[in-house]
């Protein structure tokens, strides 16, 4: 066969049934053939970066590896954004990038794309021959799981049209997780814990696979169960889940870890945010469980630490605390979890005329979206009351688009979500400025694939980062405000609904029409840009 049809074949070798991308010369043949002769599922973006993002939100939904395809040139340097956010968020995925011909040194498009690669952080993996090719795929498909993160597989143009004799490769990523801490190491932990009286579980989403066993550790010793953001509904319906553990925590809850005197921290790297800079764990021990030694004092330095899989440690603690018979702390008893867990109520009165208040809004939509949803968020200041508010099933069904700091991002992590959960609603919650970014140009994606997608546009005509950087410093916020048109009317105009809220009584509705819904359905919030809260960070 032809060595496109041979890259075709390896996807399915690995039983990789569906791939985002957009066509070009390197690639366009290789997705015809995936397509028409294999019955792949193929995604067709507006724009590259897309196909990346869509496919890490696919893959970390999925719990496999997503694909993705470019061609060359400006094709890759479109995609340096999405690669760096799956890189930051350590999410395998192989992007089968195309390349100028070998041959075409001067090709307007050529450029230098292992730098390219290089400077975000993926990992690069070139195609060295024709006949290498099946072998090259299933090497990039082993990177990335192994590496957890994003590979690019190379694949120059002129290969395409070879003849080669396809042979298929699959390599498995081995994976021994039956490991358990022992030594002076476990000795000065298990001591800590053992000691508290008023521990705190905090789980971060590299713990996911291990919830019935931390669970059961923190019923064992009494303790409240935290999460970090990314790991948000990681407990959901536990009796002492305090939700998120930081800055994002509600002011009782913060002043009940304040209160805690030991926390033992599984599956997450305790950033700035998650510790509030460190003040959160001022007069406290805390053990950290990470089964990567990298990630184990990466960014907080823990007074003891287990490089360790979560659950196997959990289960073995529990076992030296009943082997010593300590007695659970009793911190649970002393918590009053209704305070603790509630926000205040927004109020639709505080609204100007023409606006709709932020925090009603959200109040009533964690009300009215359907129960079994899959939530995410773009980048902006409305996203840490959505985080707050905004409740999830389980940490499996969240995706806060946050590792790189950049806005237009969330509705592509949208429509990856939904095609790896079929069957369910997927909630994006983005701004005007991200939507005008990196949305506007997807919708009509989502509507062509016929996604059961709900977009909330937080539209307060507004930068609203540079927007509170000027009215803090009593300067003209002018430059950071924009006239944009009607975001309903275009979701309209792309083939979905929209609907545009600028009071309580427009939001029911958009209840109503969440209800009634068959396609994708956007609900523009008019904002007051000067009563937009502020990032809880």
């Amino acid at each position: 066969m032809y060595v496109y049809q041979s890259i075709a074949q390896s996807l399915f070798d690995h039983g990789q049934g569906t791939m985002f991308g957009l066509m070009g010369d390197a690639n366009l043949f290789m997705v015809d053939h995936y397509v028409r002769e294999g019955g792949g599922t193929f995604v067709p973006v507006a724009y590259e970066g897309s196909a990346v993002l869509m496919a890490l939100a696919y893959g970390r939904v999925a719990g496999r590896v997503g694909v993705a395809t470019v061609t060359h040139g400006p094709a890759l340097t479109n995609c340096v954004t999405a690669l760096t956010e799956g890189a930051r968020g350590h999410v395998p995925i192989v992007l089968l990038a195309g390349d100028t011909p070998v041959s075409n040194p001067h090709n307007l498009q050529n450029i230098d794309q292992r730098e390219t690669v290089k400077v975000t952080g993926a990992g690069f993996e070139q195609m060295r021959s024709p006949e290498t090719a099946s072998y090259d795929v299933a090497h990039a498909f082993y990177r990335a799981q192994v590496e957890k993160r994003p590979i690019v597989l190379n694949m120059p143009a002129d290969f395409m049209w070879q003849e080669v004799e396809h042979v298929s490769h699959v390599f498995p990523a081995f994976n021994a997780p039956a490991y358990v801490p022992a030594g002076d190491d476990l000795d000065e932990a298990v001591g800590m814990i053992a000691s508290a009286k008023r521990p705190i579980i905090l789980a971060g989403i590299g713990a996911k696979d291990s919830v019935p066993q931390i669970i059961e550790l923190a019923d064992r010793l009494e303790a409240p169960l935290a999460t970090t953001l990314k790991a948000k509904g990681m407990f959901s319906g536990h009796p002492y889940n305090i939700d998120i553990f930081g800055t994002l925590s509600t002011p009782a809850a913060y002043e009940a870890i304040d209160k805690a005197d030991c926390v033992v921290a599984f599956g997450t790297s305790l950033h700035q945010f998650t510790t509030d800079k460190g003040a959160l764990m001022k007069g406290k021990r805390v053990v950290q469980i990470n089964d990567t030694v990298t990630e184990v004092s990466k960014n907080y330095h823990p007074h003891a630490a287990l490089v360790a899989d979560a659950g196997l440690t959990a289960k073995n603690i529990i076992w030296w605390l009943d082997e010593a018979e300590i007695p659970g702390s009793g911190f649970t008893a002393e918590l009053d979890m209704e305070v603790l867990t509630a926000h205040p109520k927004g109020n639709p009165e505080k609204a100007k005329p023409g606006y709709v208040n932020f925090e009603y809004a959200l109040d009533r939509l964690e009300e009215a979206l359907p129960k079994d949803r899959f939530l995410t968020t773009d980048g902006g200041r409305f996203m840490t009351e959505v985080w707050c508010r905004l409740s999830v099933p389980d940490a499996e069904s969240f995706i806060a688009t946050t590792n790189f700091g950049s806005i237009g991002l969330g509705l592509q992590v949208a429509i990856g979500a939904g095609f790896a959960i079929p069957g369910r609603s997927v909630i994006l919650f983005t701004g005007d400025g991200g939507f005008m970014m990196g949305g506007i140009n997807e919708f009509n994606t989502a509507v062509r694939m016929k996604q059961d997608l709900i977009v909330i546009v937080a539209n307060d005509s507004a930068y609203g980062a540079e927007h509170i950087q000027f009215l803090d410093r009593k300067m003209d916020p002018g430059l950071s405000m924009f006239d944009w048109p009607s975001f309903a009317d275009v979701a309209t105009a792309l083939g979905g609904q929209g609907v545009q809220v600028n009071s309580a009584e427009d939001l029911e509705t958009a209840i109503q029409a969440i209800a009634t819904r068959d396609g994708p359905l956007l609900i523009e919030l008019r904002l007051d840009p000067n009563d937009v809260p502020r990032m809880r960070l």
